[in-house]
């Protein structure tokens, strides 16, 4: 039995207010797009795209952005956006993983911010997003390094407390993905478990589906 889910649909409302949660969303757009050529015909999938901060930094860049949350709230601020930006190539899908709901559609390339500390399986996931990924098409994770359970003034929703960047990047050769880099993308500087500043490491890695794939 994991820990209690996170009520995002709540936090929706009041989410775009941090100015480090901009930040962290911009810094790693940018250095994501130093690790993968992106192309104005790329289909993408933001999986757990919440308020939509990296898709809509992706959005001019590439043919089609598919921003994909378990949170309806969340989905519901992002098209608020998309509505008052009047964008055409931004849409929002629901999955709850967790009721059995799978992702559909093939992308050039995936993205994933700050997501994968509330997934249980994260090799289950990675290679469902496998199988949504065109052969030779790319993903790019983003997330804590290791943090003690420091990050998180409420670890509700969380299963991981950061990641071993080694372990993840086996978990993406073992479903399909090669060609694997990281680097550290951001640093968060906030208030941590205690309400103490503290500096927390987020890494970005990438990889390439092998042209074996499928």
């Amino acid at each position: 039995m994991g820990p209690e889910k996170r009520d995002f649909d709540h936090a929706a409302t009041h989410w775009d207010e941090k100015p480090e949660r901009l930040s962290l969303a911009h810094d790693i757009t940018v250095e994501l797009g130093r690790m993968i050529p992106l192309q104005p015909d790329m289909d993408v999938l933001d999986f757990g795209c919440g308020t939509g901060l990296i898709t809509l930094e992706l959005q001019p860049l590439v043919h089609s952005i598919t921003g994909v949350d378990s949170s309806r709230g969340m989905l519901a601020m992002l098209e608020a956006k998309i509505a008052t930006l009047k964008l055409s190539n931004v849409r929002t899908r629901f999955v709850d993983m967790d009721a059995g709901d799978t992702i559909t559609g093939r992308y050039h390339l995936i993205v994933s911010s700050m997501t994968m500390h509330h997934i249980d399986r994260t090799d289950q996931l990675l290679s469902q997003l496998a199988q949504s990924c065109y052969s030779g098409g790319f993903i790019s994770i983003a997330d804590l390094d290791p943090d003690n359970g420091m990050f998180h003034s409420d670890s509700t929703g969380v299963y991981h407390q950061g990641f071993d960047r080694a372990k993840l990047q086996e978990e993406l050769r073992a479903a399909g993905f090669e060609d694997i880099q990281a680097k550290t993308a951001a640093t968060v500087h906030k208030n941590n478990a205690k309400g103490e500043m503290q500096d927390f490491s987020v890494f970005l890695i990438t990889g390439r589906k092998a042209l074996s794939g499928g």
